[in-house]
């Protein structure tokens, strides 16, 4: 629609500075109430089928019946705005809903604050002085709260039949325990699969403070109820009992120590200044183009670093059975499996978020904002680099079970 110069002009009149017309009680803020209640009046006049100031149809009972004020809150702040109302009261407008005290994507613009990472109090102190909004907590945690069926539905959503390759990794989360009162280190689980076509989907998310073979094969359990029937590549971050579970679920699935997490174990290890060595041969085992030369190079690496760091080779020989797969493949796959820039990126996302938090009074609190920053992870670049080659490699690898 375009509004003409002559119409502008007109509405400008008197308009002198920036606060007669983006103030308070500016033109801005009074244009929009103004079109608001033309547009419910509007709505009132389709519904009882009769212009304003003319009379009802014949035998008509239902007739405009004054009006009522709202205040309502918006990005320019609170308004009033005058709603119509009828006799019989079966008026609902859809431009502001019966019950409806807020408009202009506020609650959007709650949960985006809450995504990044604000507390309620630091939500409440931004709406109040970006516009003059005065929120209380009850409203942003009922807001918050809705994300809640967001997640659920999220979380139960049918998956594909097979992915290529499922990472699985965790991060630890301070959560305050309702029966004990006391904050507790709590691990959230985050599996990220990477779809046939190529695509980053993340396929869920579980907090728990124990982990076990009985919560890994729930979680395994938990995916093929949401219809995955086939895992080819499952690389996890060594956690105990996990290879276990995911072979019993899925009895087929290669499982991959994630070289990623393997090395950066082993540099925690290591002084500063031999970091850097350090990385450059445990690079020569993963780089190998086969499991006996990887073989020989850990061997090496071992009559090297043995006497100063005497931990670190034989981590890589108790990881060992779940290393050696990842030599038959192809280095369009390898890549894909050792970079995990992928995992690497949605972690860095959560723990951006959650920076700013000591704790988490609930599991539930905590779901909501890591769902959020999952959420805006996937609105960006979900594709994987260079997948059309490692796509070839998996259908030769694989045949009939990528295929399907």
């Amino acid at each position: 629609m375009t509004i003409s110069k002559e119409l502008l002009d007109e509405l400008l009149t008197g308009v002198k500075r920036p606060e007669d017309l983006l103030g308070d009680s500016g033109l801005l803020k009074e244009l929009k109430i103004r079109l608001m209640e033309r547009m419910l009046g509007a709505e009132l006049t389709a519904h009882l089928g009769y212009e304003e100031g003319k009379a009802a149809p014949p035998g008509q009972s239902n007739r405009r019946n004054g009006s009522t004020t709202k205040v309502l809150k918006g990005q320019e702040g609170t308004f009033p705005v005058t709603v119509p109302r009828d006799r019989d009261s079966s008026f609902e407008p859809e431009l502001v809903k019966k019950g409806q005290t807020r408009i202009d994507g506020i609650d959007d613009r709650i949960i985006g604050l809450y995504a990044a990472g604000l507390t309620v109090r630091d939500i409440q102190t931004h709406l109040l002085d970006l516009y003059g909004l005065k929120v209380s907590p009850d409203l942003i945690s009922r807001v918050t709260d809705a994300v809640l069926d967001e997640v659920r539905e999220w979380q139960g959503r049918a998956l594909d039949r097979m992915y290529p390759i499922v990472i699985f990794d965790a991060l630890r989360v301070k959560i305050r325990d309702a029966d004990s009162r006391t904050v507790k280190n709590k691990a959230v689980y985050v599996a990220l699969g990477v779809t046939r076509e190529g695509v980053r989907e993340v396929l869920g998310l579980w907090i728990a403070e124990n982990e076990g073979a009985k919560f890994w094969l729930s979680v395994m359990n938990e995916l093929k109820n949401r219809g995955i029937q086939d895992i080819l590549i499952a690389v996890v971050d060594g956690l105990k009992g996990f290879p276990e579970a995911i072979t019993a679920a899925f009895p087929e699935a290669m499982v991959q120590t994630c070289i990623v997490h393997l090395v950066r174990h082993s540099l925690n290890f290591c002084s500063w200044k031999d970091r850097k060595a350090v990385a450059a041969d445990l690079r020569r085992i993963y780089g190998a183009a086969t499991a006996d030369m990887a073989a020989a190079e850990l061997d090496a690496f071992e009559g090297k670093w043995a006497g100063k760091y005497a931990s670190i080779a034989p981590a890589w020989r108790r990881a060992w059975p779940e290393v050696i797969p990842f030599f038959a493949f192809d280095p369009a796959i390898r890549k894909i499996i050792y970079t995990t820039n992928a995992i690497e990126s949605l972690n860095r996302v959560i723990r951006k978020s959650i920076k700013t938090r000591g704790s988490f009074p609930t599991d539930d609190a905590a779901t909501k904002l890591i769902y959020l920053a999952i959420r805006g992870f996937e609105k960006d670049g979900r594709n994987v680099r260079e997948w059309f080659a490692a796509r070839n490699q998996f259908a030769i690898m694989f045949g009939e079970r990528f295929a399907a």
